[in-house]
């Protein structure tokens, strides 16, 4: 088994606000990769005394937890525990009912030696490979459906689209959030590879347009995890200005991609 990850924050002034893990159990054939992308709030109060790293730290490390140890839980259910548990251990310091409160974007895999589950929720990716080299990209595309007129602002996409129906879903502080993801499950033997990535390293494909899915999860074969990102940052550099692509947020976002051959 190869396994590769990186997470890379945009601005090195700034902290890291996804996470990354890639856990391989000594026991058995199993594992799990889990990538968060936190959502960066707009300027203005969140109701919230913590950052979003603080947060993406928590979620990230209770659903590692949880997806390992409850191999038999669906990850959905895994999901459901780690944002209730996240949320517990600040509700009485921060008021989770602001559309501001730390929350992220979610993609998950878990393998045994029968079958690989996978779960994602708003714009993060996660790509898998068959054995005849068929890549199969699943995504929550609620997000890219939804009206340019709801998304002219953060302010108007917290208003009118995030957490609601008919809009987008994120992890914050509703557990019940969970049953809204992307799930699905097959054989393991169908799989050869799987690449889990944020919107930041995604950009590969989605902004700068180097190639399709597929092309993307060959290029980390060959170039790894860290060579996908430091495209990503060179492709960012050579168009700092966003004139070329218009509608990045921000000229570098933080970059996260896990990577695993079974």
């Amino acid at each position: 088994m190869r396994t590769e990850l990186v997470s890379e924050p945009g601005d090195p002034a700034r902290p890291d606000e996804d996470f990354a893990a890639v856990c391989v159990p000594a026991a058995g054939q199993g594992g799990a990769l889990v990538v968060l992308d936190g959502v960066t709030p707009p300027r203005g109060p969140t109701g919230c005394v913590h950052p979003v790293p603080w947060y993406t730290a928590r979620l990230g490390g209770a659903l590692t937890e949880l997806t390992v140890s409850l191999p038999d839980v669906p990850l959905t259910e895994a999901l459901f525990r780690a944002i209730h548990r996240t949320a517990t251990s600040h509700s009485q310091t921060c008021d989770l009912s602001h559309p501001r409160t730390p929350q992220a974007t979610v993609a998950l895999a878990r393998w045994t030696a029968e079958a690989v589950e996978w779960l994602v929720l708003s714009d993060a990716a996660l790509l898998l490979e068959s054995p005849d080299g068929t890549v199969t990209p699943v995504l929550d595309d609620r997000l890219a459906r939804l009206p340019r007129a709801l998304l002219v602002s953060d302010e108007v996409a917290d208003a009118r689209a995030r957490n609601k129906e008919g809009g987008f879903f994120t992890a914050a502080a509703d557990p019940s959030v969970a049953a809204r993801a992307v799930t699905g499950r097959v054989p393991r033997a169908d799989v050869r590879s799987l690449l889990g990535l944020t919107d930041g390293a995604a950009r590969w494909a989605e902004t700068f347009h180097e190639g399709d899915w597929t092309d993307l999860l060959t290029y980390v074969r060959k170039e790894g995890a860290h060579g996908l990102v430091r495209r990503v940052r060179e492709l960012e550099s050579s168009d700092a200005q966003a004139r070329a692509f218009l509608g990045r947020g921000k000229t570098h976002d933080d970059a996260s991609a896990v990577y695993v051959e079974l």
